[in-house]
């Protein structure tokens, strides 16, 4: 499988990751340029340097590439100290790149191989591992995610977190993930607390992630969007129930629905942490 690296030039946690990336690993130099930027390659994997911030990057659609990562920076106004991954994509109106109500093809098993990876590489750092929910572009329609530095201009140069994020993305990267069940998350907050405990503890790979504060705007054709853009296929809706508020008796009446049109059950996530 061909993988693309995507880090900008306008995102300093993004330099931060190439720069790591380059120091550690024997990347050589492609005798060609991506948006004036050389381009280096390590095995099946290729690092691009783009000139344009990540979100807006709908033109790395025609790299070369089976499966595309941005690493890049994540801007929080919690300023919590973070380390993070998630697919991209557009519940409702898309307000930071991307198309409305179009979601990208989130590669689950990789998002939990990353997850997974970061809570071992980096024990001892005070930053938070966090698999976010699906929001922001570029819109892309081969699978994709993003891996993060947050949450402010100092973390998003800190070389430690840097070499965190390279590591990770190589030691996940040159393997194929381990199989585990596909699984689509609804409700919760926008860093997802509750699926988090899924996905370290369980065989279950959450992929896209309908937070709370966009549930009035879910319906079935996004639920549906979301099974069909996840590999591996969905096997499995997690809820997270009190993360529902007052959408809870519109979501539960669409994903019987679904059960009962396509098989993929719903559970509640206190069913599935253990």
């Amino acid at each position: 499988m061909k993988i693309a690296i995507i880090a900008s030039s306008k995102d300093e946690a993004g330099m931060n990751i190439k720069q790591c990336l380059l120091d550690l690993f024997g990347f050589s130099k492609v005798n060609r340029e991506f948006d004036g930027e050389t381009v280096y390659e390590l095995g099946n994997i290729k690092l691009y340097t783009a000139g344009k911030v990540s979100v807006d990057c709908d033109h790395v659609k025609n790299i070369d590439a089976d499966m595309i990562v941005f690493a890049t920076k994540h801007a929080s106004a919690s300023g919590i100290n973070s380390l993070s991954v998630h697919t991209q994509g557009n519940w409702t109106k898309a307000e930071l790149g991307g198309k409305d109500r179009q979601l990208c093809v989130c590669p689950a098993l990789y998002l939990k191989a990353a997850m997974i990876a970061l809570e071992k590489n980096a024990p001892a750092m005070n930053y938070e591992i966090i698999q976010e929910c699906t929001h922001h572009g570029p819109y892309l329609t081969k699978p994709c995610f993003f891996i993060e530095i947050g949450s402010s201009i100092e973390e998003w140069k800190n070389r430690a977190a840097g070499e965190v994020i390279a590591k990770t993305i190589i030691e996940v990267l040159q393997h194929e993930p381990p199989k585990a069940r596909a699984c689509l998350g609804i409700g919760g907050p926008h860093h997802t607390p509750n699926f988090k405990k899924i996905i370290l503890k369980t065989n279950i790979a959450i992929g896209h992630t309908c937070p709370k504060y966009n549930l009035q705007n879910l319906d079935k054709e996004m639920i549906l969007q979301a099974v069909e853009k996840t590999l591996p296929r969905v096997e499995l809706i997690a809820v997270d129930w009190k993360g529902l508020g007052q959408e809870k008796q519109k979501i539960i009446g669409i994903l019987d629905d679904i059960k009962s049109e396509l098989g993929i059950e719903w559970k509640k996530t206190k069913e599935l942490k253990n």
